[in-house]
């Protein structure tokens, strides 16, 4: 299964898949799991497999954007200006290389200008420049160059350029959009070793839209498929670097699976919750349970959708997400597709029953 998690992380990291623009993480997503069962879409874009028995529906879900950018103009001398789709910190952004994607398909590579020192006062260099002063440098001599032979318009999306790249140490990998990526080669991973075998209930795996702009695509997904539960995969911050406490770290590379109790968009279905830990147990399986500051996920969404969905995040940490380059130590996604098999299978009638009997 190793081989087949770096195979998959490698073609999804590397897709081109910004808010509102998913098609190529989409794209994998159905030629993956094309002969696992039925696949359908919302008219968001969300793209569903459904497979399996009677029984509970239960969803298991990642995000497929990323983190990216859109064309906002583009200046007379042929400089592109740009807007962040997704949370971005400045710091991350100048002189790196990135790629327009164009409305007849070409990857056009660009680079984040930045000043060279000799030209700044002392005082700017101290600075974070803001994304309004900042342009991308295409090579362009004018607009009509840029427009014309390029063929970049105004509104295409723009996607960090970065290599899937294994590390010196092993299993330890460099990416872009491990966030979410391990999250999208999990709910493919697991969902093609569960329809090989019986489990309890209605399958449905599903990539949603536009997660990194406010949860958008969770909310019709959510109205689409109507699950009775829903295990939310993702790519959370590690916090395991310099500038965390060692001993405080819920998110640490090599730690197992992350088990997601809180953030401030969605607590966790207190009893799916204690299932997923009790599995994890049982199944001896590395896990790690955190309570979050910060952040939110599909979850969010999905918990308050219909008539409420009891939900639960499970996670791969990784290392300076939301920049050009994450890490994740490959065993934590191992197992974090192991405990959604594990889980999946648990999940039966009276289990999912039994998650929101409140009289």
């Amino acid at each position: 299964m190793r081989d087949t998690a770096v195979s998959l992380l490698q073609e999804l990291t590397e897709a081109h898949s910004v808010p509102g623009h998913e098609d190529e993480v989409r794209a994998i997503f159905v030629d993956e799991l094309a002969e696992c069962g039925e696949l359908a879409t919302d008219r968001n874009g969300s793209v569903f497999c459904e497979t399996g028995s009677d029984g509970p529906r239960v969803m298991v879900a990642g995000h497929m954007d990323e983190v990216g950018f859109l064309v906002q103009n583009i200046t007379p001398d042929g400089f592109i200006q740009f807007v962040a789709v997704g949370g971005w910190w400045e710091h991350n952004l100048l002189a790196q290389r990135v790629e327009i994607l164009t409305r007849s398909g070409n990857k056009i590579l660009g680079v984040i200008a930045s000043r060279p020192p000799h030209f700044l006062p002392d005082n700017q260099r101290r600075q974070v420049m803001h994304i309004d002063q900042m342009f991308i440098d295409v090579g362009a001599e004018n607009r009509r160059q840029a427009v014309d032979e390029l063929g970049i318009s105004l509104g295409d999306p723009i996607a960090p350029c970065s290599a899937f790249t294994p590390m010196a140490r092993e299993d330890y990998f460099m990416a872009k959009a491990f966030d979410n990526r391990v999250g999208m080669a999990g709910v493919i991973q697991a969902g093609q070793i569960l329809t090989q075998s019986m489990h309890p209930n209605r399958l449905i795996l599903c990539g949603t839209v536009q997660e990194e702009v406010g949860l958008r695509g969770a909310k019709t997904a959510a109205n689409f498929a109507m699950p009775d539960v829903a295990i939310v995969l993702e790519g959370p911050p590690a916090d395991d670097a310099p500038g965390f406490s060692r001993a405080e770290s819920q998110g640490r590379l090599g730690g197992g699976v992350q088990i997601r109790m809180f953030d401030p968009t969605a607590i966790a279905n207190p009893r799916l919750a204690r299932l997923a830990i009790d599995t994890a147990r049982d199944a001896g399986i590395p896990h790690q349970v955190t309570v979050r500051r910060s952040g939110g996920t599909d979850a969010g969404s999905f918990h308050l959708a219909n008539h409420g969905i009891p939900s639960i995040v499970l996670g791969v940490p990784a290392r300076y997400i939301h920049s050009h380059n994450a890490m994740i130590d490959v065993n934590d996604h191992l197992h974090m597709v192991s405990l959604v098999i594990a889980l999946v299978r648990r999940l039966d009638q009276e289990t999912v029953d039994g998650l929101s009997a409140y009289l």
